[in-house]
Formats: C-alpha cells, sequence, structure tokens
C-alpha cells in the first residue's frame, strides 16, 4: 500500500510539472504572437501615415526650390551644417506637427506609449554619386527618446531643379538631382502591460486550471495519508485485540484450573460472568453499539465485579466501599464494563492500591475509583477518552492495548446522561469520579 501510494503521487507530481510546464510554454508563445501583432499593427499605421507625409512633401518639394537650393549650397559648402539642419527642422516642422497629432489621437487612447523617429539617412548627389551628408539626420523624435527602436518604413524620394531646353522638341532637363533616402523608428515603452491587459482572461484560466488540479493534487494525498492512518490503525487493532479479552480469559482459565483440582460452588456463577462479560465485549468491539435487552444490577453485582478483579489479578489490593441496597436501572453488564475498565486502566499504568467507592442518594449513582498508579500530565486529561487514544510515555508496563477501555466509560456514562470527572498527577495516582442520574 505504501509503495502504491508513493507511485501514485510521483506519477501525479510528474503530471503536474508537464501540465505546469505546457501551461508556461504556450503562454509564452501566445505572448510573443501578441506581441508581434502589435507592434505589426503599429507599424502598418506608421508606415501608411509617413508615406502620406512625404507624398504630400514631394509635391510641395516640386512647386518650391528651397529644400533644393539649401541642398546644392551646403553641397557646395556655402552654408554650415548647423544652418542646413536648421532649414531641414524648419521645413519639415508642419509634418512633425501632423505625425504627433496623429500618435497622440490613434494610439493614446487605447493606453499605447509611442515613442517615434524621422531621419535622412543619406542625401546623395547623383550626377556624381557624391555624399551630401555622412551620417543620418534626425528630422524628428519624440520627447521620449527610443532604447530598442522596430524600423516601421524605409523611403527614398528625389529633389532636382530642372530647365527646359530651346529646342522644338522643349525636352526637360534635370540638373543638380539629388536622392534622399528617409527612415521611419518606432517603440512601444510599454508593450509588456498592453500584452498582459489583452491575456488577461487567459492567463486567468489558466490560473484557474492549474489551482484546479493542485487542488485536486492536494486533495488525493491527504485521503492517502488518512487512508494510510486507518490502516495502520487496523494493524494495530488486529495485533492487540486478544489483550482486550484478556481479563476475562484468564479468569475462565483460573477457574477451569480450580474446577480440575476440587469443586467451589462460587466457581461456576464466576465462569457465567466472565462468558458474559466477553459477550459483551464482542458486541462493543464489532459493533460499537449498546444492546437494547438490558439486565438490571443487583445490589450484590458490585461485589462481583471487585471478586472477578481480584483473581484476575491476585496482587493488586482491590479495596470496594458499596452502600448500595437497592436494584438500580442500569444495564449490568454497562456498569461491569466501566468497573472494569477503570480499574484495569489503574492496573496497566502501576498502581498496587485501587479504591473503589460506589453508592446512590438522590437519584445519582455515584462511583469513584482512585489509585496510586503513575498517573497523567495535565495534557493528557482531554485525550484520554478519545477511540484509539493511549498514553504511551507513562506506560511503564509496555503493556498493549486498544485505547478502547475509556472510550467506553465515557460513551456509557454519555448514554446514561451522566458525566465523568478526572483529576490527576504525574506519579501521584488518578482518580476517576462518576455520576450518573436515574429514575425510580
Amino acid at each position: 500500500m505504501i509503495a502504491k501510494s508513493k507511485i501514485l503521487i510521483s506519477v501525479f507530481a510528474a503530471l503536474f510539472l508537464l501540465l505546469l510546464g505546457i501551461q508556461v510554454y504556450f503562454m509564452y508563445k501566445t505572448y510573443q504572437v501578441k506581441e508581434r501583432d502589435i507592434y505589426r499593427s503599429v507599424n502598418d499605421g506608421l508606415t501608411h501615415f509617413t508615406d502620406s507625409l512625404e507624398d504630400i512633401q514631394e509635391v510641395k518639394e516640386r512647386n518650391d526650390d528651397s529644400l533644393q537650393e539649401i541642398i546644392i549650397k551646403y553641397h557646395n559648402k556655402e552654408i554650415s551644417r548647423k544652418d542646413f539642419l536648421n532649414h531641414f527642422i524648419e521645413n519639415r516642422k508642419s509634418a512633425r506637427e501632423r505625425l504627433i497629432h496623429y500618435i497622440d489621437s490613434r494610439y493614446q487612447k487605447d493606453g499605447y506609449e509611442i515613442s517615434a523617429r524621422i531621419r535622412y539617412l543619406s542625401i546623395v548627389h547623383l550626377p556624381d554619386s557624391a555624399k551630401v551628408i555622412t551620417e543620418p539626420i534626425v528630422i524628428f523624435e519624440t520627447q521620449d527618446k527610443l532604447k530598442n527602436p522596430r524600423i516601421a518604413s524605409n523611403g527614398s524620394w528625389e529633389t532636382s531643379t530642372t530647365k527646359r531646353d530651346d529646342t522644338d522638341n522643349g525636352q526637360v532637363e534635370k540638373r543638380n538631382t539629388f536622392l534622399v533616402k528617409t527612415q521611419t523608428d518606432f517603440e512601444i515603452k510599454n508593450i509588456k502591460s498592453i500584452v498582459f491587459k489583452e491575456l488577461t482572461l487567459l492567463i486567468i484560466c489558466c490560473i484557474i486550471l492549474l489551482s484546479g488540479v493542485l487542488l485536486l493534487y492536494i486533495f488525493t494525498i491527504r485521503n492517502l495519508i488518512q487512508q494510510q492512518k486507518q490502516v495502520e490503525v487496523l494493524h494495530t487493532i488486529v495485533d492487540n485485540i486478544s489483550h482486550e479479552f484478556k481479563t476475562p480469559i484468564a479468569t475462565l482459565k483460573i477457574a477451569s484450573k480450580a474446577l480440575k483440582k476440587e469443586w467451589n460452588p462460587e466457581t461456576l456463577p464466576l465462569i457465567d460472568r466472565q462468558i458474559s462479560r466477553l459477550e459483551s465485549l464482542m458486541v462493543q468491539l464489532h459493533k460499537d453499539e449498546i444492546p437494547d435487552d438490558m439486565v438490571e444490577i443487583q445490589p450484590e453485582d458490585w461485589d462481583f465485579f471487585i471478586q472477578d478483579l481480584a483473581v484476575t489479578y491476585p496482587n493488586i489490593d482491590f479495596n470496594l466501599e458499596n452502600t448500595i441496597s437497592q436494584k438500580l436501572p442500569f444495564d449490568k453488564n454497562l456498569m461491569e464494563t466501566v468497573i472494569k475498565n477503570l480499574c484495569e486502566n489503574s492496573v496497566k499504568y502501576g498502581a498496587s492500591v485501587v479504591k473503589i467507592n460506589t453508592h446512590n442518594s438522590s437519584q445519582h449513582l455515584e462511583i469513584e475509583v482512585s489509585d496510586n498508579g503513575q498517573g497523567m500530565e495535565a495534557k493528557e486529561l482531554n485525550h484520554i477518552f478519545e477511540k484509539f487514544y493511549r498514553i504511551q510515555n507513562n506506560n511503564i508496563h509496555n503493556s498493549k492495548g486498544l485505547g478502547l477501555g475509556l472510550y467506553f466509560v465515557k460513551k456509557i456514562i454519555t448514554r446514561y446522561g451522566g458525566k465523568v470527572e478526572v483529576s490527576s498527577k504525574s506519579q501521584a495516582g488518578s482518580t476517576f469520579k462518576i455520576s450518573i442520574p436515574y429514575e425510580n
């Protein structure tokens, strides 16, 4: 059973870890796909918008030679690089404003934090392929700088001066032609929070699934542990069941030897009482029930209980003080179980003298059993009436038991509506006081 439980737990743990790994893998892949989709969507929007800006700018520059002239002057080193850059920045100011407005209106409402940048990568004088600029010129960049830019689009356009010749064909001649290459970069600053926000439902479902599997796993382990404890209790019962019958069996053996030696009229009643005792124990152990048929206890029965104990434990001094002189409405077998279980519990825990006091007053049966045994610690008193509970550290005789004796005592007293009080100190003995109400 233990080996099978360990195998089952190991398989369950392996499957759970496998499921966890699969869930993490798919969540990671889903995150990557969603991130690419968001970047692609933003890329398409920015590309379309910047292309339209380039078209507008190109039409404008065909009707305005200012850009052409400033490039020619810079190419011929007639103006400084600073003046050249300032012209570009001023010339593209309206385009930058439209781009900022587009980003704010299109993406901020969705919670996107986008950084963008437009650069002139190169300006080349086509007739001689001479480079006008040696490094990219930043035409526009948002306030938040780019750290990990994604390329949105690359474009190019030409600018040149034109002149129509005087021939009959009137052909147009291009002069001072320049090729301008541009690049638009962008970055979504809060891409992770956006992706996780859109994947919230999926993440919650995965957590619920994994939590359900984990709870099922824990529940299964708890059940296995409880079953294992029940199996251990069962083995304990099987190993020690004979001990609960020790007293009546030992008494019957003694009675049988006495009959072989000589006739004693008290021996046969003793045997009858022990047979009844065995029957009562069988009912309690196997059915855990109190029999319905009741044999009312007689005044002399209290003496018989102690006599039987004296025969079984000849080395123990049992002192009975019985002032009951009438029949009481209690089952004889049940009262015998109460008296003998209390006395045998005292013997088990080292008592050499056991005092029993029985009397009735004010419609109450009073029973007191005290001993000079090892006693119990205060923390044990709340548990001694629990089923299968046994005190191990004070069991000086190492005698085995089922932990059922005091459980039956409590059960019987509770059935009759009585109460039991216990007082005990370690190494100072114990005292059990029982009070059971009855009616005539």
